[in-house]
């Protein structure tokens, strides 16, 4: 298996030589050079499989020989030996019914969130690759929220990398900030930038594009943009299949809460190696660029706003370029063309014949506050479970769906984070806390650490630059 750049700027290359990359050196993202396809009994024997399994016959398809089976077990075994896998079979990722909905539990890592699922395999695979070339790794990335703590942990103390963590002052959860400000190891570094997420992952993309910078400190890519990222996250929509009960598998769908676009491109991806899923339902918050993309073809930037939802407070999706190389048929320069366009204007605009097949793949809903929050209440009230916000949102977008398009359709919601992360927004809908777990009774009392810096790419390179040459 080969990777290429969605701008058309590299030769083909390796998993680990991409995986090491992180953003392809044109600016452009990485992606297998071939979609792999399972056939209809491949699926079947797929779900047969434990998840550790599951996610080995998964990922073969796409590191080739470059990691050999025995190694990539023992990633895969420790990689999520540390979630708390609840789930029949210790599934990491379990699938519930709640009501007429079923809820995929992606909260059980060591930092309750989803981003746990690919990234405690990143930090694990980072390390091994590091270590069979005798190479070091700087890591750079911008977070909303989830990604930056998920990726401490799963970085953390690990030999031979350093990881520098953007995240914008004041805008992500008190109970996030300090998931990733009380690490304290030695190589974890968080910044505090002055602005909004947008601005954070602008620097991030900036300084990638220099790539003096980036081959001088060796720096590399722990966010969504990293192939390796989404590789990871597409075998939990092979999970979700196979938990659901055999009869309804025909009228599968999956909701999906999303600011960044990577986790329902995951999904996308599934459903093109095979996995039948009908419909993916894309759910965001007040900031719904990607809803009004795939509503009404209008993919047009607007002011970021706070909501309830922090992780999903994003309008410039990172990943939504992987979606367009292939709605663009692989042409990089028509892309490119597309990208410059958006750039100049900030907006982009997709023919009659393209948005056609954008609503083949997505139905989308937009969950404002008051939404969310109605959200939440019901759950807790008709099932007596409770949903975070940003999973509220993806609730939400099912339940339009179920009203609109698709009455007996099995809809499975992904559940991103754990709700006692937000807990203040859980309290406006139900009128208290949820239950504290251990992972975040602990946060209390610990010392933090963490820069406040502007958001400027010269002040967070000089950051990095003086951390590295110290």
């Amino acid at each position: 298996m080969k990777y290429v750049s969605t701008r058309g700027g590299i030769a083909p290359i390796s998993f680990s030589e991409a995986v090491m990359m992180g953003l392809a050196s044109d600016g452009g993202l990485l992606l297998p050079e071939k979609i792999p396809v399972f056939t209809p009994a491949e699926i079947t024997d797929l779900t047969r499989l434990s998840y550790n399994d599951l996610a080995r016959a998964v990922f073969t398809r796409f590191i080739g020989g470059d990691i050999p089976e025995p190694d990539l077990k023992e990633l895969i075994a420790r990689s999520y030996a540390s979630f708390a896998a609840p789930g029949p079979g210790d599934n990491p990722v379990p699938v519930r019914r709640v009501g007429k909905l079923y809820i995929q539990e992606l909260f059980h890592g060591p930092t309750l969130a989803f981003k746990d699922v690919a990234l405690q395999f990143l930090g694990n695979l980072f390390e091994y690759l590091l270590h069979k070339k005798n190479r070091r790794l700087n890591i750079l990335g911008a977070t909303s929220g989830d990604t930056g703590s998920a990726a401490i942990h799963g970085l953390r103390g690990k030999k031979g990398i350093n990881i520098f963590i953007l995240h914008p002052d004041g805008k992500v959860s008190p109970i996030q900030e300090k998931q990733m400000t009380s690490v304290l190891d030695d190589n974890v570094f968080n910044l505090a930038v002055a602005g909004t997420f947008d601005d954070a992952q602008r620097i991030v993309k900036e300084i990638f594009a220099d790539l003096k910078f980036k081959e001088e400190f060796c720096l590399g890519a722990v966010n969504s943009i990293n192939w390796a990222r989404i590789m990871a996250q597409i075998v939990y929509y092979f999970s979700a299949y196979s938990q659901i009960p055999e009869a309804v598998r025909d009228n599968f769908a999956v909701a999906v809460p999303t600011g960044n676009f990577g986790n329902i491109f995951a999904g996308w991806m599934a459903k093109k190696m095979g996995l039948p899923i009908r419909r993916l339902l894309l759910a965001t918050n007040a900031n719904d660029i990607l809803h009004r993309f795939i509503a009404a073809n209008d993919y047009r930037l607007e002011e970021v706003v706070p909501t309830y939802s922090p992780s999903m407070d994003i309008q410039l999706a990172s990943n939504f370029e992987r979606y367009l190389y292939f709605l663009f048929d692989r042409d990089s320069e028509a892309l490119k063309q597309a990208l410059d366009t958006f750039t100049a204007s900030g907006r982009l605009e997709l023919d009659k014949q393209r948005f056609a097949r954008v609503g083949n793949d997505f139905f989308s809903a937009r969950a404002d506050n008051p939404a969310t929050l109605e959200i939440i209440r019901r759950a807790h009230e008709n099932h007596d479970y409770i949903l975070d916000p940003h999973t509220a949102a993806g609730v939400y977008a099912a339940r339009r769906y179920l009203e609109e398009v698709e009455p007996g359709a099995a809809v499975v919601c992904l559940a991103t984070a754990h709700p006692a992360k937000f807990p203040e927004a859980v309290k406006k809908a139900v009128n208290s806390h949820p239950p504290i777990p251990r992972a975040i009774a602990a946060l209390d009392g610990l010392p933090c650490r963490c820069v406040k810096i502007s958001a400027d790419t010269g002040a967070v390179k000089k950051f990095i630059r003086e951390k590295l040459k110290s």
